[in-house]
């Protein structure tokens, strides 16, 4: 791993952070957000959303300056429960996970954009899954070249996005109006079980807008300064879309009635033509497609480096771990989990592809880090870490309450298809373990 370039800067690490969190995801979302909630009250969703990022940023942060290679966390997970034993088991776990869940997160952004494209193209079904397998054969395309030309790409690809949601914002200040943002309903903060079970699905639904918070740890190994900058790339990243998407979500409630607003399938397109008119709603509607491409640019340009680091490693198939010869990037990794993606993208549908992607990740890797963390500090309590969390433990628990409450207020058939994965990997795992003759199967030393 040590052939990869250090060649990202920190205004690079947050441009690629940016990007990968706005995509398409709150211009798809946004309305099952409202639905869940059925009126202005959405907006703890979102600031669920945001609490959430920023206490499991603080576990990611500390995980990415301690351990800054490519893989994130199948680098994490190895080096917290021990790489031999249990930490092999955890890191195969998230390893076959991502072979499953990158794709889906790749064929969730193309699906979106080729549902937002309707509004500017009318295309019946088999056509809006031909444009979304061919956007992500384009992007392969783009991500086939050096690192450092990727970190120029990304930093413009990043002012594109802020100035979009910016313009969104600012178009809405004439308009807003307080009655529309802030009346809710008398039943409207009343904590029944039907309350948590609504701010449970569209907290779901939030936390996707915000997953991409931690993509700089997987490009550990080519962040200039890791120790520095992979905590300040996070967190930069996280406050600027924080904001960014709080101040959306109350100017779309202050200009579109909530009713209108959580059925609506381009509630961008919509807000901009109620004030500026169709022309404005076109221009709008083709900076989100724009948005939606950058964001997969950056999962995708994040996501190779998994498979590689694991290949690396001999812990999962050797040709993963093959670099370009003159571009020096992990191409085999790209084009598996791009063709992948491009499957996905004709087979499934936006809504249900959103909820899995967050549900089937929460047991082995975001719970498994935040636990993980936490009895690393207490087994090494004289181990340097390069970077430590405000106030810890508080940020790891706190993380671990809000995961553990989504994943129990998903519908039952994405929790039992995250137990079945973690079975199935499992199994899998003791295969792999068998045919190699290494733990819990290795030979014992006379």
């Amino acid at each position: 791993m040590n052939k990869l370039t250090r060649g990202l800067s920190l205004k690079q690490a947050v441009a690629i952070n940016m990007i990968d969190m706005v995509g398409i995801g709150p211009f798809i979302t946004i309305p099952f957000i409202i639905g869940a909630m059925n009126g202005p009250q959405c907006i703890l969703a979102w600031i669920l959303g945001a609490v959430l990022s920023f206490t499991d940023g603080s576990v990611w942060a500390e995980l990415g300056a301690k351990w800054p290679q490519a893989g994130g966390s199948y680098v994490f997970l190895q080096n917290l429960y021990g790489k031999q034993k249990w930490g092999r088991l955890m890191s195969f776990l998230f390893i076959w996970q991502t072979v499953i869940q990158a794709p889906l997160v790749i064929a969730s952004g193309a699906i979106g954009f080729a549902q937002y494209l309707t509004y500017l193209i009318p295309l019946e079904a088999w056509q809006q899954k031909a444009v979304s397998g061919s956007l992500v054969i384009v992007l392969a395309f783009l991500l086939y070249r050096k690192i450092s030309d990727i970190g120029k790409i990304s930093v413009f690809m990043g002012m594109v996005v802020a100035g979009t949601i910016l313009w969104l914002i600012l178009s809405g200040v004439p308009h807003f109006s307080s009655t529309l943002a802030f009346t809710y309903s008398k039943d409207a903060f009343d904590f029944t079980p039907v309350f948590f079970f609504g701010l449970g699905q569209a907290s779901i639904k939030s936390v996707y807008s915000f997953l991409g918070y931690y993509n700089v740890c997987h490009l550990g190994g080519e962040i200039k300064d890791p120790s520095k900058n992979i905590p300040r790339s996070i967190f930069i990243s996280i406050a600027a879309i924080a904001g960014l998407y709080l101040a959306m979500q109350i100017m779309i409630l202050g200009v579109l009635p909530w009713q209108e607003a959580k059925d609506s399938p381009f509630i961008v397109s919509m807000y901009f033509e109620k004030i500026y008119g169709t022309e404005a709603a076109r221009i709008a509607t083709a900076m989100v497609l724009f948005i939606a491409t950058t964001s997969l640019f950056a999962v995708m340009l994040g996501y190779s480096r998994v498979p590689y680091a694991a290949a690396v490693e001999g812990n999962f198939f050797s040709v993963f771990g093959k670099l370009h010869p003159t571009k020096n990037f992990p191409h085999i990794s790209l084009l598996v989990l791009a063709g992948i993606g491009f499957v996905f993208s004709l087979l499934f549908k936006m809504k249900e592809v959103i909820t899995a992607i967050i549900v089937m990740r929460i047991i082995v890797q975001f719970l498994g880090q935040s636990v993980g963390i936490i009895l690393y500090h207490q087994q090494k309590k004289k181990e340097h870490f390069p970077y430590r969390m405000w106030l810890y433990p508080l940020p790891a628990l706190i993380g671990m309450t809000v995961w553990v409450f989504i994943f129990f207020t998903a519908d039952v058939v994405y929790m039992e298809g995250a137990f079945a994965m973690v079975a199935i990997g499992g199994l899998l795992f003791l295969l792999h373990s068998y045919l190699n003759r290494k733990w819990p199967f290795a030979k014992k030393q006379l």
